[in-house]
């Protein structure tokens, strides 16, 4: 069973803004070479911060209306949220995508 939560645009609130552990939003589609380059990162990630950090993704070739509002222009595009609000945001996949994945999220833990 994956660490990782598949969200649609439905259920983007209930499980991401109103999450109380800070929560790493990836945004991906199946045709995204980049996405599928860093998604076994972002789910390996999962993993590695179960309890501490909640991992979702969103595919917006299903589910646009969240990333609209959110002004994702260009996928990958990575959102960690704390508190219900952005707290910090990366366009594009890491260089070193493990290692750049990693920074980005202890950025938000503080």
């Amino acid at each position: 069973m994956a660490d990782y939560i598949e969200v649609s645009d439905d259920e983007f609130e209930q499980i991401v803004l109103k999450s109380d552990v800070p929560v790493l939003v990836d945004f991906w589609a199946p045709w995204c070479g980049p996405c599928r380059a860093i998604g076994p990162h972002v789910e390996a990630l999962a993993t590695e911060y179960k309890g501490t950090v909640k991992v979702v993704k969103i595919n917006t070739q299903q589910h646009q209306r969240t990333a609209s509002q959110l002004g994702v222009r260009g996928i990958p595009a990575l959102f960690m949220f704390s508190g219900g609000k952005v707290v910090n945001q990366m366009a594009g996949a890491p260089r070193n995508a493990r290692a750049g994945l990693q920074k980005f999220i202890e950025s938000a833990l503080g």
